[in-house]
């Protein structure tokens, strides 16, 4: 990352190449306002300076004037208000009797100076500046040559940008050229290029003078390509530099409300009302006032604060059918593999439903798939595909504020491709590839590869023949996994009302204001599954004392068997004794047996509350159940289960 300083030569600049100029500038900041920041303050730093040198009319002297001065976070909105008033009436060229451009001092020695460069940012930050000019010094004098030299020993690079005229008066602008490559080439620091003032020449400048200022650029990614045998002599690898092809864009801006203090956009849960506004750098509360409603996010750190609304529109999710308009056709030996971004999408005819169909969509469908089969076919015979474009984007279904732009790629009998193709924005420029491009490959490298590339195994690409692994690396996990064991089921306290009535299987309705803690037991529920064909009427009975006693056995040390209410429950009359009991009433059975050491005492016992209570206590004293003083002299406690007699309820016939 660096702070770049543009010094433009107002002088020698023309009019139509100065609006240019100012358009690079202005997409530069724009691409710089979206990049992600990755620094903890989530801030996208200021490091785009800008500095014009002119001839003041009225003193007749060269000056320079500072434009925009970068300090503290990007200003997008103050950076285009400097390049937008940039002085278009400075173009006031000098003619040498030759007819060649004459060019002065372009003052950068006030550039190089602490109250300029040196001032902008922290001291062990890169700087670079970067002049833009027509026209070339004569000669580099002493002054220049010294101030280029202070630059080198404080790490300053410094680019001269040179813009070539098709002019008649610029005939000997090489001798100027080849003059000045010779004065500074003995400078390290220092690089001097000429361009066209072409349209794609500029664009290749703002993406190469974004990778300067973006904190995210890094060396590019070593990797090594290795056979399965030597490829010359005893090498079997090529080591290689990968670098991204394109960088994307968002597809639009989204609304947001900032606090007026700091104006940093406010949390999501404040834009829903969900919570009251504070502030994000303070946690202050914020009101009304202080929460300026109409602000417009660019990117993830850039805010700019708007009027009204009108100005951003929330991206929507698109529903069927995507409309694609159709732009040109493209020859796909053109096409440029490195500029297709996201996934495919595989594209067939529609197909109408059967159901509700009239013959007359029938007949539509048909005539619709018919076209595409002819489409596809045309477009296979001449190698050529169909440019798109449309404002959706098909990898998120979202609408998007620019044009996706999206290539139909056609097959010789089977469906097309649907890709989509970076915009001119997101296209990041190709590494320089003259170095190697030029060098020649010797004979014997040539004949070697050959060779070599015949023996590797030619096949049609097939993806089936190609996996990745997962399921064998999933399902060698799994089998790992399986030798942890398996976790014990994990014991918790429920809380049930007890009803009179049958119980939903799910859970006990309450009727009474009697609660009592639970273990639920999951073995012994298991123990006492019903069987099929019994007493439907029995079965309802075996399964409420089943929720009472067997299942519902309370924890031994629970606060709530200390003190219970009572429990209006009727006892159900004594069975028929020649009916054979089940098997879960004689679970029950057993479960409510009398303790050894009581069986000598008689009690009669009165009401399930004691009962319950008596199996809260297996080792303790009972204790005597809460109840109110009204019923205390009329009811009688035990320590004892009662034992139960079931039998078949009478159904009454009206």
């Amino acid at each position: 990352m660096a702070v770049l300083c543009f010094v433009l030569d107002l002088r020698s600049l023309s009019p139509s190449l100065l609006a240019d100029l100012k358009q690079l500038l202005l997409q530069l900041a724009n691409l710089y306002a979206v990049s992600p920041s990755l620094s903890q303050s989530n801030a996208l730093c200021d490091r785009i300076g800008l500095c014009y040198v002119f001839n003041n009319r009225i003193s007749s002297s060269v000056e320079l004037k500072v434009a925009y001065r970068p300090s503290g976070n990007l200003s997008l909105r103050d950076f285009h208000h400097a390049v937008n008033n940039l002085p278009t009436d400075a173009f006031s060229p000098e003619f040498k009797e030759s007819g060649a451009l004459r060019c002065c001092d372009a003052k950068l020695s006030i550039v190089f100076s602490d109250q300029v460069l040196y001032s902008w940012g922290d001291k062990d930050i890169v700087r670079k500046v970067i002049v833009l000019s027509s026209c070339l010094p004569e000669n580099v004098d002493s002054a220049l040559k010294n101030t280029l030299l202070d630059a080198a020993d404080k790490c300053v690079s410094i680019e001269f940008v040179l813009f070539e005229q098709k002019s008649s008066h610029l005939c000997n602008m090489q001798e100027h050229i080849n003059s000045f490559i010779g004065c500074i080439s003995d400078l390290d620091n220092c690089s001097f290029q000429t361009y066209l003032p072409d349209v794609k020449v500029l664009h290749g400048l703002v993406k190469r003078w974004l990778q300067d200022l973006k904190d995210d650029m890094e060396e590019p990614i070593q990797a090594r390509f290795i056979f399965k045998s030597n490829l010359f002599g005893s090498l079997n690898q090529i080591t290689c530099s990968l670098s991204a092809s394109v960088n994307q864009i968002i597809d639009g801006f989204s609304p947001c409300q900032t606090c007026r203090c700091h104006g940093i956009p406010l949390s999501s849960t404040v834009k829903n009302k969900i919570k009251e506004p504070l502030c994000p750098i303070t946690s202050h509360d914020l009101e009304k006032f202080d929460v300026i409603e109409n602000s417009v996010k660019v990117g993830e750190n850039t805010v700019l604060f708007m009027p009204s609304f009108q100005s951003s529109v929330k991206l929507q999710r698109m529903s069927s059918p995507i409309d694609f308009k159709i732009i040109e056709r493209t020859p796909l030996g053109s096409l440029n593999e490195g500029v297709i971004i996201g996934a495919s999408y595989v594209v067939t005819p529609s197909a109408c439903h059967e159901i509700e169909t009239t013959s007359d969509e029938i007949y539509q469908t048909e005539l619709n798939s018919q076209l595409f089969r002819g489409l596809c076919s045309a477009l296979h015979s001449l190698d050529q595909g169909l440019l798109c474009s449309s404002y959706c984007n098909v990898e998120t279904m979202r609408k998007a504020m620019f044009h996706c732009y999206y290539i139909l790629q056609p097959s010789e009998n089977g469906p097309m491709l649907l890709r989509r193709l970076a915009g001119s924005e997101e296209v990041l420029p190709v590494p320089d590839v003259n170095r190697f491009i030029d060098s020649s490959v010797p004979k014997e490298i040539e004949i070697s590869i050959q060779t070599f590339l015949l023996k590797i195994q030619s096949r049609d690409y097939n993806p089936v023949v190609h996996e990745r692994g997962f399921h064998p690396k999933l399902n060698s996990l799994v089998k790992e996994s399986l030798q942890f064991g398996s976790l014990p089921t994990e014991l918790s306290d429920k809380k049930f009302e007890v009803n009179s009535t049958r119980p939903d299987s799910a859970e006990v309705p309450p009727k009474s204001n009697l609660a009592i803690d639970i273990v639920v037991l999951e073995e012994e529920n298991a123990m006492f599954d019903l069987t099929a064909g019994e007493d439907k009427t029995a079965a309802s009975i075996a399964e409420e004392w089943e929720q009472l006693v067997v299942s519902e056995i309370p924890n031994r040390f629970s606060p709530s068997c200390v003190s219970k209410p009572k429990l209006d429950h009727s006892v159900p009359s004594p069975p028929d004794n020649n009916r054979q009991l089940d098997e879960k009433t004689s679970r029950i059975l057993e479960r409510l047996e009398v303790p050894t050491q009581l069986k000598s005492k008689v009690v009669s016992p009165v009401s399930t509350s004691s009962s319950i209570s008596d199996v809260c206590m297996s080792k303790k004293k009972p204790l005597i159940p809460f109840q109110s003083s009204q019923a205390s002299d009329q009811v009688t406690t035990s320590s004892q289960l009662m034992k139960p007699n079931f039998q078949r309820l009478k159904r009454k016939y009206k």
